[in-house]
């Protein structure tokens, strides 16, 4: 299975290159195997994966929580631009936690504007929408509109339309 979504991964990256967001997300349950999946896209490349809660907790540590909020954004900027012309990025939770007030799919399309991006979801699409969380916990996300590409772990992509295989667009 890790072969088939490697190719599916390498061809939204292509195909990412002519869109605003240049994001492509990697969608699946938690224990999946996303970071697999993008360990074996990321060695391919020759690069690495990024674990962002483990990143973004050593750089908020010494911060207030005011502090944390208004800083998220560029401190998630800086450690892509560490990274090399593809960012891959695994463990995002911390952007979804409520202290920091933020809207985590924002947050990877704007470092997705100047860069390729592709990085995991833990949730699923469920009926044209990418969720984040069960509806009623705190974390919750649903976005109708997502100006990025989709991957799923069960193989379906928002490119198979294009290609003629009939998944969602």
């Amino acid at each position: 299975m890790l072969a088939p979504l490697s190719h599916k991964i390498q061809r939204a990256l292509q195909a990412a290159q002519g869109m605003y967001h240049r994001l492509v997300l990697l969608v699946g349950e938690s224990g999946s195997g996303k970071t697999a999946v993008l360990r074996e896209v990321a060695e391919v490349l020759g690069t690495s994966v990024v674990n962002v809660n483990l990143e973004i907790s050593r750089a908020l540590l010494d911060l207030t929580s005011r502090q944390r909020t208004l800083r998220l954004p560029g401190i998630l900027g800086q450690i892509a631009d560490k990274a090399q012309a593809t960012v891959f990025l695994d463990n995002l939770e911390i952007l979804f936690d409520n202290h920091l007030q933020q809207d985590p799919l924002r947050l990877l399309q704007s470092i997705a504007r100047n860069r390729t991006v592709v990085a995991s979801w833990n949730g699923k699409m469920h009926s044209d929408r990418l969720v984040y969380a069960e509806s009623g916990h705190p974390e919750y996300r649903c976005y109708a509109r997502v100006d990025a590409l989709i991957v799923n772990m069960d193989g379906t992509s928002s490119l198979d339309a294009a290609w003629g295989i009939g998944a969602y667009t």
